[in-house]
């Protein structure tokens, strides 16, 4: 039965076992969306952290892999509207990113995706008067799902 292919969710690994230490330098930033490239790493750093045994480092100096990111494009649209009034009230933004985690020592590409892509929806405040925008926590919410997600297909060998 071992060669039945299955095995237990969350026992495979894309990582080598030699990997010790990820860098996670800064993501670059080719959107126009403010320090959205900071949110995410800062969420992956995070992510990486709380979830793993990894040692993770702001450089590749000393690193046994790196883990790039590129956000390439921040959209948002309305997806529904008010009847009465044609304003939108709910908004989704889209995220989409280049991100490629490298073995150092052998150059290997252990995952890479140019087209990672997350989305988050929103509701507009209703009234225009409150001034709160919620674009900002959903970009945030949508940085810890991201984070959340890529740590896993990293780990993960599905």
């Amino acid at each position: 039965m071992s060669a039945c292919g299955y095995h237990v969710a969350g026992t495979a690994t894309r990582v080598p076992p030699d990997v010790k230490t990820i860098a996670v330098p800064a993501f670059k930033n080719e959107s126009l969306t403010f320090r959205i490239e900071q949110q995410l790493t800062s969420a992956v750093t995070r992510e990486f952290l709380e979830r793993t045994h990894y040692r993770i480092l702001p450089d590749s100096a000393g690193a046994d892999a790196v883990l790039k990111g590129t956000v390439k494009d921040v959209r948002a649209r309305a997806i529904t509207f008010d009847i009465n009034t044609g304003r939108a009230t709910s908004l989704q933004v889209q995220v989409t990113a280049d991100v490629k985690l490298e073995d150092l020592h052998t150059h290997k590409i252990l995952f890479s995706n140019s087209n990672y892509l997350f989305r988050e929806e929103y509701q507009e405040s209703e009234s225009p008067a409150a001034l709160f925008e919620e674009d900002k926590p959903a970009l945030e919410r949508l940085s810890h799902d991201l984070a959340r997600t890529l740590v896993t297909d990293i780990l993960e060998n599905f």
